[in-house]
């Protein structure tokens, strides 16, 4: 089972990656794994995760 969120507009890189990494612990916390992630030209993130939950 996978589930995709999207992290706002955040220009700032560091800012950006600290979203990314608070998201993936909490998603973490909820028995998800992070996969992938991308980041698009209006600095937004989309973060792909994957659970063996069905």
């Amino acid at each position: 089972m996978y589930k995709t969120i999207v992290i706002g507009y955040t220009p700032k890189a560091n800012d950006l990656a600290q979203k990314i990494e608070e998201k993936a612990n909490e998603m973490t916390q909820k028995g998800y794994t992070l996969i992938t992630f991308s980041i698009t030209g209006s600095a937004k993130s989309i973060l792909v995760f994957e659970t063996s939950k069905t």
